[in-house]
């Protein structure tokens, strides 16, 4: 024990630096994760093996990956999943069907005539998961329909595999059962998992709910019952059924997120920096369990997997299951080549290995062992530590808006926009005021916008959009200045505090808003038009105004009409702008693609609306 505890001290306190790293190098950590873990095991420097923590590694890489398996969930709300709900349901169901099937043929026509071991591989490598999935959307910006569906896919498909995984074992594997006891004995074990999930969930809530008080005492225990829920249910879970852990700590996870929890962004913080923290701890450990020997014994038929998994089987499910018109053909590329393998194939891998080692079946365990982590190992380097250029090279991120200046005004505008779904970013000096934005959920740096090198750090390049906020005339002058000249930004708005400065920047082509006529037109609307007021002043809170490009080709060419019955009913079209004339549209008025259109109604209806009328940039 007392050398196991450096050791472990040292891995945990190199994944922590290793994820700063990675943060401020835009590159996900399990990249650096599974090199670091690849140095120090027995391929490298070997100061970890299988050995160094004896008998324990997998009651704590069960408990580590419950915590991120449960943060995973967490997150996985019903308005996330509503973002592509179809899309969400193929890739779990049919995409999983098509993966363990397709998977299993590769690997029995390359590697093995064992079609037991076949499906037991073609199970694991369902999995991408949390722990290779989380990373990558910390350091890259899709959008929501794009990032919901690796998520979701992440912690279901997790569960699917793990369950899957073990009745195929004890079944095909080491028993003498068939397709039939397969199909039982995974729903029976997904049940349970899922049964206890729900069950520890609601206890959990009732507790929370009881226990509910203002104070840090109160966020304190918030936080750790929360924690103890994960807890308690994957290890009751795993003690009715092993691999079931997984189901019990995702289903807590999704159901706990789905309510109103008390305190929940202190959850939500304390769940990140628990998941980061188990993250370095189980990639580091398990990637150090690599075997180099086994993965070259596999020989050309190893590579040839690799290849039917990631270039053949993989984009096959993406193409079949994002069938959206919300997905561009380019996000459907994206997720075809972003699906690495995560730490259930390699963590059940290895304790499958050893007990087929222990029974004498010394050639499958190597064949096993040499498949999941040669798969993981290649899409963990390739696709995760190369996941910002695929998204470059696909150009899925969406545009970036640039708020300079985090205030009132900045705060505000931020606030709108992220409700709408766009990329927001604020910049500024002063920490203080970046620290209070981003405990309030704002994806907010410290940086001073006037300066060149901060503005093309954040993106100003690619930038949709640059607002300067702040309250000093001179300052936004100068950030309108470099967005315009030197990053060539379509957009820019600039707030203007007096009124004699606005000239300047007319002169720069920036659309300037003058405090003192934006109060004074406020003010006239109040007197002479006050429901209208009323409602635009509500904007944000119940209703919306947005004006949104047409692109979809299901609704250029048709009247206004027509298009009604196909929107929401709680929107108007209002106004129609067509090659610079702005008009208000009748019902028999035929939209064009490219035509803007601004749409009014209740907030959510609006939304819908512009998903169904410009469903991608």
């Amino acid at each position: 024990m007392s050398a196991t505890l450096p050791i472990i001290a040292a891995i945990l306190g190199i994944g922590i630096a290793l994820q700063v790293v990675s943060s401020r190098l835009r590159i996900p950590s399990v990249l650096f994760l599974i090199l670091v873990g690849v140095l120090l095991g027995p391929e490298g420097l070997g100061y970890i093996g299988l050995e160094t923590f004896g008998d324990g590694l997998g009651t704590v890489v069960g408990l580590s990956v419950a915590i991120i398996v449960f943060d995973g969930g967490f997150d996985l709300t019903r308005e996330r999943l509503a973002e592509a709900p179809k899309s969400i349901l193929r890739v779990v169901t049919v995409g999983a069907a098509i993966m363990f099937f397709g998977t299993a043929l590769a690997v029995q026509f390359f590697l093995t005539d064992n079609w037991g071991l076949a499906f037991l591989i073609g199970a694991l490598l369902i999995a991408t998961g949390p722990t290779v999935i989380t990373p990558i959307l910390q350091v890259i910006d899709v959008r929501e329909h794009v990032a919901s569906t690796l998520e979701a896919e992440g912690i279901i498909n997790d569960v699917t595999a793990a369950i899957l995984a073990i009745v195929v074992f004890e079944t095909l594997v080491v028993g003498t059962g068939d397709t039939a006891g397969v199909l039982s004995g995974f729903l029976s074990r997904l049940v349970a998992g899922l049964g206890v999930g729900m069950v520890v969930a609601a206890v959990v809530y009732v507790v929370l709910v009881r226990l509910d008080a203002p104070g840090a005492d109160a966020e304190r225990t918030v936080r750790l019952v929360t924690l103890g829920g994960a807890f308690v249910s994957y290890g009751l879970a795993e003690s009715v059924a092993p691999e079931t852990g997984v189901a019990a700590a995702a289903a807590t996870g999704v159901a706990l997120g789905n309510v109103d929890l008390p305190h929940r962004e202190e959850v939500v913080k304390f769940g990140r920096d628990l998941t980061l923290v188990a993250l370095s701890f189980v990639f580091i450990s398990l990637a150090a369990l690599i075997d180099f020997e086994a993965l070259l014994g596999l020989g050309l038929g190893g590579i040839a997997v690799v290849i039917a998994v990631t270039l053949v089987i993989r984009p096959l499910v993406m193409f079949l299951s994002a069938r959206e018109s919300v997905f561009t053909r380019n996000e459907r590329y994206f997720l075809s080549f972003v699906g690495p393998r995560g730490i259930i194939p390699a963590s059940v891998a290895t304790l499958f290995a050893i007990d087929l080692q222990q029974t004498g079946a010394t050639a499958e365990a190597q064949t096993l062992v040499g498949a999941v982590f040669l798969v993981i190992f290649v899409t963990v380097v390739l696709q995760a530590g190369l996941a910002r250029q695929i998204a470059e090279l696909f150009d899925v991120q969406p545009m970036k808006t640039l708020i300079i200046g985090g205030g009132r005004v900045g705060r505000t505008l931020a606030t709108r926009l992220t409700k709408r779904g766009e990329n927001v970013t604020i910049l500024d000096r002063d920490p203080a005021v970046v620290e209070t934005l981003q405990s309030d959920g704002f994806r907010a740096t410290t940086g001073d916008g006037t300066e060149t090198a901060t503005l093309s750090e954040h993106g100003a390049e690619n930038a949709k959009l640059v607002v300067a906020a702040t309250a000093n005339d001179d300052t936004n002058l100068l950030v309108s200045q470099l967005a315009k000249n030197k990053f060539d930004v379509e957009t820019v708005i600039a707030r203007v505090n007096d009124p004699d400065n606005v000239p300047a920047f007319d002169a720069l082509d920036v659309r300037a808003i003058d405090v003192s006529s934006a109060m004074a037109w406020s003010i006239d609307n109040e007197i002479e038009r006050p429901s209208l007021a009323h409602w635009m002043n509500q904007l944000g809170d119940g209703h919306d105004a947005q004006e949104v490009t047409v692109t979809s080709e299901t609704f250029a060419g048709q009247t206004v009409q027509q298009m009604g019955s196909e929107i929401p009913q709680g929107v108007l079209i209002a106004v129609v702008d067509r090659d610079g004339e702005t008009f208000v549209p009748h019902g028999d008025t035929v939209l064009e693609a490219g035509d803007r259109v601004t749409i009014l109604g209740d907030e959510d209806d609006v939304e819908k609306a512009i998903k169904r009328v410009h469903p991608h940039d």
